[in-house]
């Protein structure tokens, strides 16, 4: 072997011993961003009062504030009717720990069953707290999000819903990581299924992302930033550091809602007008024409009654 071969072959193999350790360097392909509805309070059947749902947000919040993870809150201002400075407390303490904070309307009315007009009016309802606390912090309301994520059930409802929200100056806040953790906080509030709950939910919650990770590349060809709905409630507020892990054991880094929705995916077509609230992934691939595959049920013991 001559010396130039030599030094080739010497190259090429520094070269492949380096790869991994650069590929580590870089950053993780996947990404997800955390959004969390229902603000102050989910509909779990937990306690309602001031200090519990004080002691609820705080632990919900801690390892996002102490990990530096980005997330943002979605609020029905309605849930928590007659308290304007407890609502205020809430709200603040979501941006005291470096939350962001979106209108998921007053009142978490369903557009299939609500006159359109009367359903905007509960949109504007519902910016008045928050557009007051964000202002304070030299922030702007920017986000809507959709209750059970229905975007309007005749042609004339979806059209007329998003011209609204453009000219209020809305971003709408889709969803692709789609799952029934209600249905397991309504469970992990009973004291006969709760240990079941803590047990089963962020498993659960990993078949979920595992199948939207594959539905991505069948739809889009390509994994891209996810984003998560979950809810306020008493379950994500225990199981947060445990489900936070299971998506860094993914190889997730954690995004912005504005970071994930620059992805160009986020462009892509959809026409679904019906009275179901599903993944946007299920609706590009409605529009796209191909067989449409569900998400992983819940157990029928967590499902019961929903």
């Amino acid at each position: 072997m001559t010396f130039r071969m030599r030094l080739a072959t010497a190259l090429c193999l520094l070269a492949f011993a380096a790869a991994p350790a650069a590929w580590a360097a870089s950053p993780s392909p996947r990404a997800v961003a955390i959004t969390i509805d229902d603000l102050p309070r989910g509909g779990d059947g937990g306690p309602r009062d001031l200090a519990s749902l004080q002691a609820m947000t705080a632990r919900l919040l801690t390892p996002f504030a102490q990990q530096k993870i980005p997330v943002i809150g979605f609020v029905n201002a309605g849930r928590f009717q007659g308290d304007e400075a407890g609502l205020r407390q809430l709200l603040n303490q979501w941006l005291d720990a470096g939350a962001d904070l979106g209108n998921h309307s007053y009142s978490h009315p369903d557009i299939n069953n609500t006159p359109l007009a009367q359903y905007t009016a509960d949109i504007t309802r519902g910016e008045t707290p928050l557009k007051s606390v964000l202002a304070a912090r030299g922030k702007k309301l920017a986000y809507y999000r959709h209750p059970f994520l229905h975007v309007g059930s005749t042609p004339e409802d979806k059209a007329g819903l998003a011209q609204f929200l453009a000219q209020q100056g809305y971003t709408e806040a889709p969803v692709t990581f789609d799952n029934a953790d209600y249905a397991w906080a309504a469970r992990y509030v009973s004291p006969e299924t709760r240990d079941n709950a803590a047990a089963g939910y962020v498993p659960y919650m990993e078949s979920v992302v595992a199948f939207f990770e594959q539905r991505a590349v069948e739809v889009v060809g390509r994994e891209f930033p996810q984003i998560l709905l979950i809810h306020a409630n008493q379950l994500n507020a225990d199981q947060m550091p445990q489900l936070l892990a299971m998506f860094r054991s993914r190889g997730y880094r954690f995004v912005t809602l504005e970071e994930a929705l620059r992805d160009p995916v986020y462009k892509t077509p959809e026409n679904y007008v019906g009275r179901n609230g599903f993944s946007w992934l299920h609706r590009w691939s409605r529009f796209k024409g191909m067989p449409n595959k569900g998400e992983p049920d819940a157990p029928e013991w967590v499902m019961k009654g929903f």
